[in-house]
């Protein structure tokens, strides 16, 4: 991430968004609570992006997307 980040780092931002939707995939199959509602994996979702925002790496990376729920 830190080469091609510095050249072009717009182009990291497809791919980190797909690990993204991996991560809330798995958050939805482990929970079963979370699999019901959209709503309820987002906001679980954010809640952790914000008290921990570099549990991973590419969410420094990412920029910060408006909210819906």
């Amino acid at each position: 991430m830190q080469y091609y980040g510095a050249f072009n780092r717009s182009a990291l931002f497809p791919l980190l968004k797909r690990i993204n939707a991996y991560l809330v995939r798995w958050l939805r199959g482990k929970y079963r609570k979370l699999r019901r509602s959209w709503a309820a994996t987002f906001r679980v979702w954010w809640s952790g992006v914000d008290r921990h925002p570099r549990f991973f790496a590419h969410w420094v990376w990412m920029p910060k997307p408006a909210r819906v729920w």
